[in-house]
């Protein structure tokens, strides 16, 4: 069984976000799947639970806000008794340029409140993730960045990563991290 985890906010007002790029990938897996997320609120999570690749996999959108999003990703690997080893966490990285795609199995936060809540609950930093640029303008405050829209230009340099969120995922589940990471970065 593996989890993945979008990282983001709920709610309309930020769902075509900077900050919301882990939603917009895991959203565009689902769609191609044919599945979607029901809340759950036990789990703090709009969830899916389904057979993919001869693995049960587990999505997850946290509901928490993205600083808070370590409880619900703890409260998940606790429910389906999880390994670390079987959690990816996707969000988005300022430090990249748009569309560009960092995998790595663990690392610092890298200032991304997010992550590092989830490594605050989760107690360490052995996390594999994969950051998806979203790029930066020196000239805005971070915090108005991440949660300004992207341009027409970001858009579509986001949703040519998006559209291939299936592929990315069963690469994910079919090659050793190692290989995966070489395929990508």
């Amino acid at each position: 069984m593996k989890l993945i985890v979008g990282l983001g906010n709920p709610g309309l007002r930020y769902k075509k976000t900077r900050h919301n790029v882990g939603f917009m990938f895991v959203d565009s897996f689902l769609k191609t799947v044919k599945q979607k997320t029901t809340k759950n609120k036990n789990l703090k999570s709009e969830i899916a639970l389904f057979n993919y690749q001869n693995d049960k996999l587990i999505i997850i959108k946290p509901q928490t806000f993205m600083n808070l999003s370590g409880e619900a990703v703890f409260l998940t690997m606790k429910y389906y008794q999880l390994r670390l080893d079987d959690v990816l966490v996707i969000y988005d990285d300022m430090d990249l340029p748009e569309g560009k795609l960092r995998i790595r199995p663990s690392g610092s936060a890298g200032g991304h409140k997010g992550m590092a809540n989830i490594m605050e609950f989760l107690k360490t930093d052995q996390i594999k993730r994969l950051r998806l640029g979203i790029g930066k303008d020196e000239n805005i405050e971070a915090v108005d960045y991440v949660l300004g829209v992207f341009s027409a230009q970001g858009r579509s340099l986001i949703k040519a990563v998006t559209d291939r969120s299936a592929d990315i995922i069963t690469d994910y589940l079919n090659l050793p991290f190692v290989d995966f990471m070489s395929r990508y970065n």
